[in-house]
């Protein structure tokens, strides 16, 4: 394949690290792609979950890149049925984030490693852990959704010392009523402020009796240029929450 010159990115984490590492390069995202400032020259072709297929082919990209959770596989059979190159990542884990964003931005787009992969690298590689806490890490509310097991946010709480009370659940996001989060023993309550946006007055009211640490979802759950700082935004604000 040769080099892409034309990029349309269909998850915000690959908007972000593409259009920092090649300015210029990108031509297409999805509505919920906000990093970084000043995308406004980039079209915008749908959601991550109903892409609009024929605007994408019509913006003749070299390189349209998917997430394997975050994406159907009927819209990327669709894209490559068009005769588009898809490059689809997996992310699970902290040291998979680092190889696949490795994989598009010097394997598929042939750049040089850019200064920030290897900073977010050194960030999590130095990092020292907070006092160990259990918790449970909503990502939905009405129902309400947790964070269970092989979880890329799962993963970087781990490394920040917070054991994830579902980890060992069979679904990975698991609907868990609020009588039995509220019961399940936990030091802490996690709210990220996406996917679902929880706010100081929205989510901690529910379990008053459990401290509740308000994080950067983008901090949370991206895999891109926010990794080399999230170790100390998370970090702060884990902190913040134990008092």
């Amino acid at each position: 394949m040769r080099t892409p010159k034309r990029v349309v990115s269909l998850v915000p984490s690959p908007t972000e690290a593409v259009a920092v590492s090649a300015p210029g390069v990108l031509v297409g995202a999805i509505d919920w792609c906000t990093h970084p400032a000043g995308l406004g020259d980039v079209v915008r072709i749908g959601g991550t979950k109903n892409p609009d297929v024929r605007a994408i082919v019509e913006l003749r990209p070299d390189l349209v890149v998917a997430n394997e959770e975050e994406n159907r596989a009927p819209d990327l059979d669709a894209l490559r049925a068009a005769g588009l190159e898809v490059l689809v990542t997996e992310v699970r884990d902290l040291p998979q984030a680092l190889s696949e964003l490795e994989r598009l931005l010097v394997g598929a787009l042939g750049l040089e490693r850019p200064g920030w992969l290897a900073d977010a690298g050194a960030a999590w590689a130095r990092l020292e852990p907070l006092p160990p806490a259990l918790a449970f890490v909503p990502v939905w509310r009405r129902p309400w959704m947790v964070l269970g097991r092989d979880t890329f946010a799962g993963d970087l709480l781990a490394r920040l010392g917070v054991r994830n009370a579902y980890a060992s659940h069979a679904e990975r996001y698991p609907r868990i009523p609020a009588a039995e989060l509220a019961a399940a023993g936990c030091d802490l309550v996690v709210f990220p402020d996406e996917p679902y946006r929880f706010t100081a007055g929205d989510g901690p009211e529910a379990f008053p009796r459990i401290p509740a640490a308000l994080v950067s979802g983008r901090h949370l759950t991206w895999y891109g240029p926010s990794l080399a700082e999230a170790p100390a935004v998370l970090s702060r604000a884990l902190r913040e929450a134990g008092g």
